[in-house]
């Protein structure tokens, strides 16, 4: 029996600035024992939540750690968006139960100030993406940004959360 994947609970944040843009950051490392290559895909902040840590602090958290940005956790709306992602790093199979917020209206110079020695190892770039960049042919996670976006650009989320892909 194979061993059953290990249960990451995460919290993400699609921050945008106020033309509407929204800031990714691209993942290159594949494999912890294999160096960086070329951008797999694109993805917002945020990562795992810490053992008694709430999905909000650790949203907050993770801004911080890694792009260099502060905010309080009541400037984060949502949930907007729920997904659950199944998939092997380095030989670990984990099921990542990620949980989107969003923050509007930043102005922000991306400089991580705290980031793991993997996330060191990893490099990885950031960029600022208009509505009409996401759909390039880029990876993009989630899958369905490009379609999903529009809505959260119209104003503050006030409906329940969505399950995303």
């Amino acid at each position: 029996m194979p061993d059953r994947p290990i249960v990451r609970p995460a919290a993400r944040v699609l921050v945008l600035d106020p033309d509407g843009r929204v800031l990714l950051l691209g993942s290159r490392l594949v494999d912890s024992g294999k160096p960086p290559g070329d951008v797999q895909f694109w993805y917002t902040p945020g990562g795992g939540v810490e053992d008694g840590e709430s999905l909000r602090a650790a949203a907050v958290r993770e801004l911080a750690e890694e792009i260099g940005l502060v905010v309080e956790p009541n400037r984060l709306e949502g949930p907007v968006w729920f997904r659950r992602h199944v998939w092997t790093f380095a030989g670990t199979s984990l099921d990542s139960r990620e949980t989107f917020f969003v923050l509007r209206d930043v102005v922000h110079e991306v400089a991580p100030v705290a980031l793991t020695e993997l996330e060191l190892l990893a490099d990885e770039p950031h960029r600022w993406w208009a509505l009409d960049e996401l759909t390039g042919g880029e990876q993009l996670v989630p899958a369905e940004l490009p379609g999903l976006l529009p809505e959260l650009l119209c104003g503050p989320w006030s409906g329940p959360p969505r399950i995303v892909d």
